[in-house]
């Protein structure tokens, strides 16, 4: 970012909090391995709206789905032995849960019913799922993280196709994580959290990508690039729990606004709200709180098939 004009700061504000009947603090193998074992009560990430306007969290070391509506009241819509991270919405209603532990499921909010959908590639466990996005189509691509990161640099990107094939995009991602399609699905953005980079490659037909390219350097720090929402524009907003903000560059990846966090710093994931595409919530995993801010340019819809 040094090499540019500082970016202009736009505020943050507190939407909801999870309430405290939610909050169970307790060490789990997910925070002795993420979070120095420290007790957490949640860690929420994956914000995803639904068409009425409820926007769903999973928590993270607790395995839970939760359903916020425009008021604020919380429902818990599912829970299991899992790690859910990354949410996207299906046309039907459902969600895509990419799952650290249980790999790509299918949730139904309705009664909290869970299908696998990808649990394995040709027999072989996935590292870790992280995130997705839903191309037009139908096409999921998602990260595979696992704990890569500079040390291992051989973090997955995945597609699934419509008629079911799975093809491995990459194999060579120092922690891959937030992922996002640019408005026209012609170039696919890759948050590698350790390297603190957003990686950006041309969506192929086949599944042999060349020349990927740095698209966003952010300044080094305790953790690097999360989750990743598009705007309509091309540019790309990025949440950066290591800096506590949201980072949002231009198509050129010029920084444009940085966002800073009015509560905890661990910013972790983004989406913005179909029925208001200047809206931008955030998760602050930290605090177990959703932010929102308001852009001057418009997010684009990625994420939600069909």
């Amino acid at each position: 970012m040094s090499w540019f004009a500082p970016p202009e700061p736009i505020a943050t504000r507190v939407l909801f909090r999870l309430p405290p009947a939610f909050q169970h603090p307790v060490r789990s193998d997910w925070a002795d391995a993420n979070r120095a074992g420290v007790a957490i009560g949640s860690f929420l990430e994956g914000p995803t709206f639904g068409p009425d306007g409820t926007l769903f969290v999973v928590d993270i070391p607790h395995g839970r789905v939760f359903a916020i509506t425009p008021s604020g009241d919380w429902r818990l819509v599912a829970a299991w032995d899992g790690w859910p991270n990354g949410l996207a919405r299906l046309p039907n209603g459902h969600l895509l849960v990419a799952d650290y532990r249980r790999g790509l499921l299918r949730l139904d909010p309705s009664d909290g019913s869970l299908t696998p959908v990808l649990t394995h590639v040709r027999s072989e466990s996935f590292k870790g799922l992280n995130d997705l996005v839903l191309a037009r189509d139908g096409t999921v691509y998602i990260t595979d993280q696992g704990q890569t990161g500079l040390q291992d640099p051989t973090g997955r990107v995945y597609r699934l196709c419509p008629d079911g094939r799975v093809e491995r995009l990459l194999d060579t991602g120092p922690s891959p994580n937030g992922i996002a399609l640019d408005p026209a699905e012609r170039h696919l953005f890759v948050a590698m959290t350790r390297a603190c980079q957003v990686w950006r490659t041309a969506v192929t037909a086949d599944a042999v990508l060349a020349k990927v390219n740095c698209f966003a350097h952010t300044p080094g720090g305790t953790s690097g690039p999360d989750g990743l929402a598009m705007l309509a524009d091309g540019g790309l907003a990025i949440a950066n729990p290591g800096h506590g903000c949201v980072w949002v560059v231009s198509p050129t990846g010029v920084p444009r606004w940085v966002l800073p966090s009015c509560a905890g710093s661990a910013v972790t994931n983004l989406a913005f709200d179909p029925a208001d595409p200047h809206r931008l919530v955030i998760t602050e995993s930290e605090t177990g709180t959703i932010l929102e801010a308001r852009l001057p340019v418009p997010g684009h819809p990625c994420g939600v098939a069909g």
